[in-house]
């Protein structure tokens, strides 16, 4: 059966989840998790939260699923034993190094590859595997289709979330808030930028990149199927009572297997909708998925103060529990209570006396022990032995049975017996000799014109695809000793491997020897070429421990993720070749949604097309492979006046991103960056390498 888990932002949403039926619940201390917006737990609400879970049976999921930088680092793995030691059932995790360090520092507490870690393959399943990581969230963007491939094939579990907010951006890969507004949401800072109003082309009253809620309450049998071992409401944003509510309906459909009743539905509507629901990425259809947040149904206050009347008037979540009582003449008074996962309490009371009238029979001990109501237990068996002619009172037999709930309660909430070690040192830099080499990075064949090839760059990156079509105009650069890097897209779903693969394989046998790689599950891709890896931002290095995994990944080299400062990026221990972005439009979101068809109507891919924000901003929007876009800062970033700065990171290398350049500016640009040439972009920025992200 599914498990079902639920959201807890605060410690009133644990009660909630719990007793409409939660299998677990996923909740943020205070630190390190991706929703510090949400109430979250102190450390004294957090033991008091896994305690109340473990007595009745629900799980419980702890989210250490931001970036983490080599600061916080210790203070994270730290936080991880805490989590370990009070008896979580697993760590949620997105940072790579920290995932890494959590698997060699706390062995036995099991670790979840968060969303945030972008896995939306088979291969990035098998990649997290090989990590140690014991269950996988997919990406919401893949079809039950792509589900049921991953979830039938992989070698640890799936979750797939069922309900609530979808972001526009494949998790972990936007960058929209940080460089806007220094707002991370790889750090749990998001301001949700994908909500705001942007016009394009036409009046600022749109809301183009706002979806509506994903509801698949009808469709988990289907999910069940396709072997989703769990799946996940989103919600730690929202009220106690939205948790009750949305979970209780999700746990009825699941348990009693069937489908929500018309009452149902309009009750998750009431409690949180964007102009309804959407089901479109998991049936394919993305034609109609776009929605804004009106104002709340009127019967909404009424529909939640009925849901917290419900889960605060006591036990609804029982677990079962059987007793065994025995009164003996000249014998204590003596009981047992097991439940169904081996916990056993013994207890004992006084001495029976000799009765007066009519003794204690066993019926009348089965009907005291029986009464179970007002605590977390459910007396499902009750068999009892009693000698006759004894008596007993009522409040002896009452104080056995508290006894008995009391010890199997602290087995219950009892925390399992973990190892525990150091936390792994920082690896050494290996210094890097000479200044740092010149990667030139073009999206279009038009950009690859000889005035640029002339220019020498150490290395070109140019998309796969565009490469292999347009071999020819990479020839000059070659020529020019210029090694070629094959530019893998950002997402490569298991129905689109074999194009790429192919790709590769291709460019393999003209010469291409290495790939530029943005996701884990895109290794095989490469390596299955015969190419070396080299990795791109996507793949958010953060830390020196990351940069670690990347080198035992067999990687040759890396790009520092563009969230850091300059100090930062200076401090990360490189004993990996290391490079930096110091030009270009970064790129803000990548998404399955076409902006552009949205925008005209109809496919305009060859036409990049604006995004305009209400401050004048224009965030350029491209075509990404398998009809996915790319939207771009609307400044560019530029370091050329910068260099002293850069040049003291201790950086491997530094790459100029030319998105929307003109194959004339791509060349000036790089001039500039060679020191021939005094050229400066009309609207340029210092991206957060000075300002940072919180």
């Amino acid at each position: 059966m599914l498990e079902l888990l639920s959201p807890a932002g605060s410690p009133e949403a644990v009660i909630a989840a719990v007793q409409n039926g939660a299998d677990a619940v996923y909740l943020g201390l205070s630190d390190f998790n991706a929703r510090k917006g949400a109430q979250n737990f102190s450390d004294e609400e957090f033991r008091k939260a896994v305690r109340y879970c473990r007595i009745r049976g629900c799980k419980i999921y702890v989210t250490l699923n931001t970036l983490v930088n080599d600061r916080e680092f210790a203070l994270a793995v730290e936080t991880a034993g805490k989590v370990s030691e009070a008896g979580a059932d697993a760590v949620l995790v997105q940072d790579l190094g920290l995932a890494a360090a959590i698997r060699q520092a706390y062995p036995d507490l099991p670790v979840h590859a968060s969303t945030q870690m972008s896995i939306h393959n088979l291969a990035g399943v098998e990649a997290a595997a090989q990590m140690g990581i014991t269950r996988a969230v997919l990406a919401r963007e893949l079809s039950l289709e792509q589900i049921a491939f991953i979830s039938k094939h992989a070698s640890i579990e799936t979750e797939v979330f069922v309900h609530g907010a979808l972001c526009f951006c494949h998790s972990g890969q936007c960058y929209m808030s940080a460089l806007i507004g220094r707002r991370s949401g790889n750090r749990g800072m998001c301001a949700q930028p994908c909500r705001m109003q942007y016009s394009l082309g036409g009046r600022m009253d749109d809301y183009p990149l706002s979806l509506k809620d994903n509801c698949l309450v009808d469709r988990l049998k289907e999910i069940e199927e396709a072997g989703v071992a769990c799946v996940k409401i989103e919600g730690r944003m929202k009220r106690p009572e939205y948790t009750g509510i949305v979970t209780g309906i999700y746990a009825k459909a699941i348990k009693e297997r069937r489908q929500p009743s018309a009452e149902e539905m309009q009750d998750l509507e009431t409690a949180f909708s964007r102009s309804g629901f959407t089901q479109g990425y998991l049936s394919g259809d993305k034609a109609d998925m776009f929605g804004v947040r009106t104002e709340p149904d009127k019967g909404s206050e009424k529909l939640f103060t009925s849901a917290r009347k419900k889960y605060g008037s006591g036990e609804l979540r029982r677990v079962p529990v059987h007793f065994y009582t025995v009164a003996e003449k000249g014998e204590s008074l003596k009981a047992i209570a097991f439940d169904n996962d081996g916990n056993k309490a013994v207890a004992t009371g006084p001495v029976p006396e000799r009765a007066k009238n009519s003794g204690i029979s066993k019926d009348y001990l089965i009907e005291q022990m029986y009464k179970t109501g007002g605590t977390p237990f459910l007396c499902v068996e009750d068999v009892a032995k009693a000698d006759p002619g004894l008596y007993v009172s009522v409040a002896d037999i009452n104080e056995l049975r508290r006894k008995l709930l009391n010890e199997l309660s602290e087995k219950r909430a009892a925390p399992p017996e973990r190892r525990s070690f150091a936390c792994p040192p920082l690896p050494e830099t290996v210094p890097v000799s000479g200044e740092p080499v010149t990667i030139f990075q073009v999206r279009t064949a038009e950009q690859l014109a000889p005035e640029l090839a002339e220019l020498r760059p150490a290395y070109l990156y140019a998309p796969a695809i565009e490469l292999l079509q347009n071999f020819d105009a990479a020839e000059p650069f070659l020529e020019n000793g210029t090694v070629p890097v094959a530019v893998l897209p950002r997402v490569i779903t298991d129905d689109q491997a074999a194009e790429i693969e192919e790709t590769l394989k291709t460019l393999s046998k003209m010469g291409v020897e290495e790939a530029l790689v943005g996701n884990l599950g895109h290794v095989y891709l490469a390596r299955s070429a015969g190419m070396k890896l080299r990795g791109d931002f996507g793949l958010n290095a953060f830390n020196s421990y990351s940069l670690e995994v990347l080198k035992a990944a067999g990687f040759i080299s890396a790009t520092a993720s563009f969230e850091l400062r300059m100090s930062q990026i200076k401090d990360l221990k490189k004993r990996l070749d290391t490079e930096l972005i110091v030009y270009g439009r970064l790129p803000l979101m990548v998404s399955d949604q076409c902006v552009m068809r949205e925008s005209a109507g109809r496919c305009t891919c060859q036409v990049p097309g604006q995004l305009t924000d209400r401050m004048g901003s224009v965030f350029p929007v491209t075509k990404e492979f398998g009809c996915r876009n790319i939207i771009y800062n609307a400044h560019k970033l530029y370091l050329a006046d910068k260099m002293e700065d850069v040049l003291q990171t201790g950086i491997w290398g530094m790459r100029l991103m030319f998105t929307t350049e003109s194959p004339l500016e791509c060349a000036e640009v790089a001039k500039c960056y060679l020191g021939l040439s005094d050229y400066t972009p009309n609207v340029l920025t210092r991206g957060l390498y000075y300002r940072g992200v919180d």
